[in-house]
């Protein structure tokens, strides 16, 4: 069963999580398109779907929960290190206020996580301030923001995730 209850406006997403996830992949904070779809990654013009499309076979334009039911059963869960903060637009770099989902209760929940991959550098950033003594991996951020690296570069990057670097 994947948990992807709706959450209050001025909060983050819940985790999506299958029984036995083996990677928590977690970004900084939703995007403003992502909490109105309370979805992970709802911007279409981030590359985070697209990047599993081309590692795992899931088509990105298939509806969210279809996605989300593939990536669990890749034994792959998502978060955000952030459960709320201030933000004005989606820009990552305006968080203020930021508040700790609480990660190391999420992974003693589940014991079959072995790795935490950060999805850009402020995710990593806040993760190794609130999270420290967790091991992890910063990839390169999928969102469109992060125009300095293709797709191609960005897939390469997070192709460790797959157990097949």
């Amino acid at each position: 069963m994947i948990s992807t209850e709706h959450c209050r406006p001025d909060q983050g997403l819940s985790p999506v999580s299958g029984r036995d996830p083996v990677i928590l992949i977690l970004g900084s904070y939703p995007s403003i398109q992502s909490l109105a779809k309370n979805e992970y990654y709802g911007n279409p013009q981030n590359q985070f779907w697209k990047i599993m499309e081309i590692l795992f076979g899931i088509d990105h334009t298939l509806p969210y929960i279809s996605r989300t039911v593939h990536l669990t059963k890749q034994r792959i869960a998502l978060w955000d290190v952030l459960f709320s903060c201030s933000r004005n637009g989606s820009a990552d770099t305006g968080i203020r206020d930021p508040v700790a989902n609480d990660i190391q209760g999420f992974v003693l929940d589940h014991p079959t996580i072995r790795c935490i991959a950060l999805n850009g550098n402020i995710a990593g950033r806040y993760y190794k301030k609130m999270n420290p003594g967790l091991p992890h991996v910063i990839l390169p951020s999928t969102s469109s923001a992060n125009a300095r690296m293709t797709l191609a570069q960005k897939t390469k990057s997070w192709e460790c995730i797959t157990g097949n670097p």
